[in-house]
């Protein structure tokens, strides 16, 4: 019988959260959202620029992640930046609320992204970067792109 792997869209990624972070690890997540939420979502019309995630009540939730009103939705819009409620079993956010209790690390949103007819978010354990660590990413990063260049100049003939 051959497995049915649900196909995956990205609707959104945080660039910054990469620029700015390390990455420790990774954990997926759904999200609690109402229908003009997702329709909006579908659409792609969300950001994750400086949105963060916390731990209250034994429940994870997402905060500052903005997804802008559905234009169709009248009065059934909810506020574009309420906290929205993440979907982990229990040993995943115990796990999670201890590793982000040590200092310098915390839970940031890195994508959010549909898997067959779900709304998911990929959330990251994450450790901050000093100055001369983003300076050596940005070096690493050009370094790759001119190799990059060379070789598809050199392949051209």
């Amino acid at each position: 019988m051959a497995e049915n792997k649900a196909a995956t869209r990205v609707l959104a990624s945080n660039k910054k959260a990469f620029h700015d972070y390390f990455v420790d690890e990774k954990i997926e997540a759904g999200l609690v959202l109402v229908g003009t939420e997702v329709k909006s979502v579908r659409e792609g019309k969300l950001n994750l620029k400086d949105s963060y995630a916390t731990c209250r009540g034994g429940e994870i939730w997402v905060l500052n992640m903005h997804i802008s009103p559905y234009e169709k939705g009248n009065i059934f819009n909810r506020d574009p930046l309420r906290e929205r409620k993440l979907l982990l079993h229990k040993n995943e956010i115990t796990r999670l609320v201890g590793l982000s209790a040590q200092p310098g690390f915390s839970l940031v949103p890195l994508s959010v992204y549909i898997k067959g007819s779900r709304v998911k978010m990929e959330l990251g354990l994450v450790r901050g970067k000093k100055l001369y660590d983003k300076r050596a990413s940005l070096a690493e990063k050009d370094a790759k792109r001119d190799i990059a260049r060379a070789v598809k100049e050199r392949n051209q003939y």
